[in-house]
């Protein structure tokens, strides 16, 4: 797959199949988060795979309400970005951090996965962060989901470059 093609072909799914992405498969999109682009080389991004305890533990700092979203899709995988303190650079770890989980994305789609990117409040709580791991030096980036789609989802119209391109002299 071109990587053009790919851009324009990946879209949020929202709906999956029930089987879970094999473990290699999840090395291989995770390894290939590390290409980010980022200032420093600081490799600041965090991944953390949640399994069925981990899931558990969230669903139940989420309450009933908000708990079945997080059963949508078979692979759920929480990405941070560790923070320093200093404001600048942890402003460029955040971006390329950014830049890290869509790398994921667009690889799962490479693969015929399908995924998307989410913020729950459960992880903006201190027993979503605790029960996902995450330090007290780490900013949330959100939820990845991965899976297999189970329908076919068209791409929805996107502004032409002339409504958001300037070129400045």
């Amino acid at each position: 797959m071109k990587v053009e093609e790919a851009i324009r072909e990946r879209r949020t799914h929202k709906a999956f199949r029930r089987e879970p992405v094999p473990r290699q498969t999840l090395d291989e999109l995770l390894e290939l988060a590390r290409w980010a682009p980022n200032h420093n080389l600081t490799n600041p991004w965090r991944f953390r795979v949640i399994g069925p305890e981990t899931l558990r533990r969230l669903k139940e700092a989420a309450g009933p309400e908000s708990a079945a979203k997080l059963d949508r899709a078979p692979t759920l995988v929480a990405a941070s970005v560790v923070q320093t303190g200093d404001q600048i650079q942890d402003e460029e770890d955040r971006s390329a951090g950014s830049v890290a989980v869509y790398i994921v994305l667009l690889a799962a789609h490479g693969r015929g996965l399908v995924g998307y990117w989410r913020t729950p409040q459960v992880l903006r709580t201190e027993a979503g962060r605790e029960a996902a791991g995450l330090g007290e030096d780490e900013r949330l980036l959100g939820l990845i989901y991965l899976g297999w789609p189970c329908q076919d989802k068209e791409p929805p119209e996107r502004l032409p470059p002339g409504d958001y391109v300037t070129y400045l002299a």
